[in-house]
């Protein structure tokens, strides 16, 4: 078992994160929703407390906490509403970019503005396989999947390959290189995220918008790839629990036929099924965190996997407190059906299991292949 111990200071910063969840997430979640967008005022006392520097670096004003801290940290936090906790403004995902490249060049004149909260969405169109963007004679074309924090994105990252099929990476300025909003109706969940698909029309790439090209992009990538899925993953954990203890707390306040229906063995199975998948989840979670932090070369495939499981368990957990609920389980008065859908919008943005399982094998069969330790 993973034993993490953390300082004074990230201690206190994993209660601060506990108490914003309960006292200022959970209750606004659903206006949120409605609104399809965070409250601007919750997202200034985010960031006000450093929840939205935690991957960047201090040269870029932020607290570089190692891994393991965000973790905890974003699962704090997403116990509170995933739905927010993806739609806080600012780096994002690309933060896990930023931070490994604190000193690039073409990064240097977008440091005030990011630093100053300016929001930034990621694409991997490596990973997209609802999306036809295509880069053709040095040009961007097509639509994306839908990507958080799109809709209101001033940059976009981007992660490919370009008519030569070597992986690049591409920093965009809508002010330089406009895109299009393509705004859908999306129903399923993460509705506060910023939701939206981006529409590429004859974007003209050059060398102002290369990042890293060749083998360096394809380091960059792979490391900041892993970090994504290990915080994605953490988030997921962070929701399951939340609908664990809510599952948890209203069977063992119900009564059937006389008794409390958590006394039912199918009940009771069923939540102790659903407390080892987080359980199982997070502590994957937390053995990947720890091997980035401490420079693992499998850290990688730990990352995969720790996501992978993430993903299976955050649907399984989140249907069974639904279906805990009985018929609530799917009325609005109950946070349990708004946290199943997020669950599967989670799913669909950050890779499905498949697609994860697949890249893990040819983690483990391929020319690179991870030793095993004992």
């Amino acid at each position: 078992m993973i034993a993490f111990q953390p300082t004074e200071d990230e201690a206190a910063f994993i209660d601060v994160a506990v108490s914003l969840a309960a006292d200022k997430l959970r209750p606004i979640a659903r206006t949120c929703e409605q609104h399809k967008e965070v409250a601007a005022n919750l997202t200034q006392e985010a960031a006000e407390l450093g929840f939205l520097s935690l991957e960047m670096t201090e040269d870029w004003d932020g607290l570089e906490l190692s891994l393991i801290s965000q973790a905890q940290i974003w699962k704090a936090l997403s116990y509170g509403d995933l739905g927010i906790v993806q739609g806080f403004s600012g780096a994002g995902d690309a933060a896990s970019f930023l931070r490994l490249i604190p000193d690039n060049t073409l990064l240097a004149s977008y440091k005030p503005s990011i630093t100053n909260g300016a929001t930034v969405a990621w694409i991997d169109i490596q990973e997209e396989i609802q999306s036809d963007l295509t880069i053709e004679n040095n040009c961007l074309n097509g639509i994306s999947k839908p990507v958080r924090l799109a809709k209101d994105a001033q940059y976009v990252m981007i992660t490919t390959t370009d008519a030569a099929e070597e992986p690049i990476v591409l920093w965009l300025d809508k002010d330089l290189c406009n895109w299009q909003v393509k705004d859908g109706d999306y129903r399923l969940g993460l509705l506060a995220s910023g939701l939206a698909r981006l529409h590429f029309d004859n974007v003209q790439i050059s060398n102002n918008n290369i990042v890293a090209k060749g083998e360096q992009a394809v380091d960059l990538i792979k490391q900041a790839s892993t970090r994504i899925r290990i915080l994605q993953a953490a988030k997921e954990v962070g929701l399951m629990e939340a609908a664990l203890d809510y599952a948890t707390e209203y069977t063992a306040g119900r009564k059937a036929f006389g008794q409390e229906i958590a006394k039912f063995q199918g009940v009771s199975f069923r939540i102790a099924t659903m407390a080892m998948e987080a359980r199982a989840a997070n502590h994957l979670v937390w053995q990947a965190a720890l091997a980035v932090d401490d420079g693992d070369a499998n850290a990688a495939g730990y990352a995969i996997r720790a996501l992978y499981r993430a993903h299976r368990s955050v649907r399984y957990v989140t249907d069974s407190a639904v279906q805990m609920l009985g018929g609530h389980g799917f009325v609005q008065d109950f946070p349990v059906e708004k946290w199943m859908r997020d669950a599967q919008a989670q799913v669909a943005l950050y890779g499905r299991e498949r697609d994860l399982l697949g890249r893990r094998g040819e983690q483990l069969i391929g020319p690179g292949k991870e030793v095993s330790v004992n």
